[in-house]
């Protein structure tokens, strides 16, 4: 028989007990407007709690995490996924008909919140570092000669989401977005450190790089795109690649003013191009092919959207090669703002497997700021005095850590509904 419980035990278990019990009781509080912190639409996204005899706590967390991606391709875990499990991942999201979101960040908090959304809506996220992004995760005033601020951000903010992304159940894709040809000595640094950390751990510090150099020939587009994916496939590193242009600006690459017809791409131009990519060994890679993408926002009509082209693309592709998929090409899509649902889940048919969010996460971030801002303003006009008295103090009020969360959970609810749009929910 077991010996009887010492009172140091009886401690233990009530302190446990009363722990777990007031986690239970916790409420999230109320957001700004008196909204509720999530959004009500997307309760229903979550999957039922837990029996409270089945929880673990402490290091078992992260076993519990690992666990949770049970419909997807064995290789694809929770965490960052890199080389065969991302290339599984989005065959997996083209087989099944969903598009990832592909979130550009500038910080922890914009990264977080690209997670927990992701853990919201239960589906994968890809977490985007733009140059400008990764020289202010490094910080505005540190040296950016060469590039070493935007390298040195991105790498950090790599690191973050390495470090907590399995907290949070969810597969993630660690990218990188637009380079074009003068830039490209910030992909250079990038790769030395995928080169690094593949020595060390046996994957790429990040999943994917973007290359952009749409702006130079085709011939001298594809050719550059070859040369980088013969060293990224060495570490299983994707090379996402764009053909023709993506209209409008964003972070740095102004295409306000290109030529109309540059923003369609050519059937013939994504197979010449899926030729002579494919002859690299190990190599993966998708496509950026235009189709009347624009960055930024506008007003509805104003897109002239044509994701048929992406259908025809296919066609023709799959008549080349004669093989029996109906979609060999993993196309990406690049300037969404502004498109109508139809439009973008007809281009997922075609064989979509990421959207681009940027413009939409930006004014959803700012909006939980402002809304904190306009709920609270009266007691964040001082450190001390507010409508409850004339010595109250605010502190509570404006700790940085307050509007920066309404901020993330405006932005987090902002990717919740695009995920809806892609066909991304429920989908792990």
């Amino acid at each position: 028989r077991p010996p009887p419980p010492t009172s140091a035990m009886l401690r233990t278990v009530l302190l446990v007990a009363s722990l777990v019990a007031a986690a239970d009781a916790f409420t999230a509080p109320a957001g700004f407007f008196g909204r509720p912190a999530t959004a009500a639409r997307a309760i229903s996204l979550r999957a039922p709690a837990m029996p409270l005899a089945s929880r673990k706590v402490g290091v078992a967390s992260l076993n519990m995490a690992e666990a949770t991606a049970t419909g997807l391709p064995a290789s694809v875990k929770p965490g960052v996924v890199t080389g065969q499990a991302l290339n599984d991942l989005l065959d997996y999201a083209k087989d099944k008909g969903f598009a990832i979101p592909g979130v550009n960040i500038v910080g922890t908090n914009s990264i977080n919140a690209c997670m927990a959304a992701a853990k919201q809506y239960g589906g994968p996220i890809m977490v985007t570092f733009s140059k400008g992004g990764g020289q202010f995760i490094a910080g505005k005033d540190a040296d950016n000669t060469n590039d070493a601020a935007s390298i040195a951000g991105a790498i950090a903010g790599a690191m973050h989401v390495r470090s907590v992304a399995k907290l949070y159940g969810v597969p993630v894709v660690l990218h990188t977005d637009h380079c074009q040809k003068a830039w490209l000595p910030w992909v250079d640094g990038l790769m030395e450190a995928n080169e690094k950390y593949f020595a060390e751990h046996g994957e790429p510090l990040f999943s994917s790089h973007m290359l952009d150099l749409s702006e130079e020939s085709l011939e001298e587009n594809v050719a550059i795109c070859k040369k980088y994916l013969e060293r990224m496939a060495k570490v299983n590193v994707l090379l996402e690649m764009e053909l023709g242009v993506t209209g409008g600006e964003e972070d740095g690459v102004d295409n306000t003013d290109v030529d109309s017809s540059r923003l369609y791409t050519q059937p013939e131009e994504v197979w010449y191009t899926y030729q002579e990519l494919s002859q690299v060994p190990n190599g993966q890679f998708t496509v950026a092919a235009s189709f009347g993408n624009v960055h930024g926002v506008y007003a509805p009509g104003n897109v002239d959207l044509q994701p048929v082209i992406l259908h025809n693309t296919q066609k023709y592709i799959k008549e080349k090669l004669g093989c029996d998929t109906d979609k060999p090409v993993r196309f990406v899509f690049h300037g969404g703002s502004g498109s109508s649902v139809e439009d973008i889940q007809y281009a997922i048919e075609a064989g979509v497997i990421k959207m681009n969010i940027d413009t939409d996460t930006q004014w959803a971030f700012w909006d939980g700021v402002r809304g904190y801002e306009a709920k609270y303003h009266d007691y964040l006009q001082g450190q001390i005095g507010n409508p409850e008295g004339e010595t109250k103090p605010n502190k509570k009020y404006y700790d940085p850590r307050m509007s920066l969360r309404a901020g993330e959970e405006a932005m987090q609810a902002r990717l919740v509904e695009a995920a809806k749009d892609l066909k991304c929910v429920n989908v792990l």
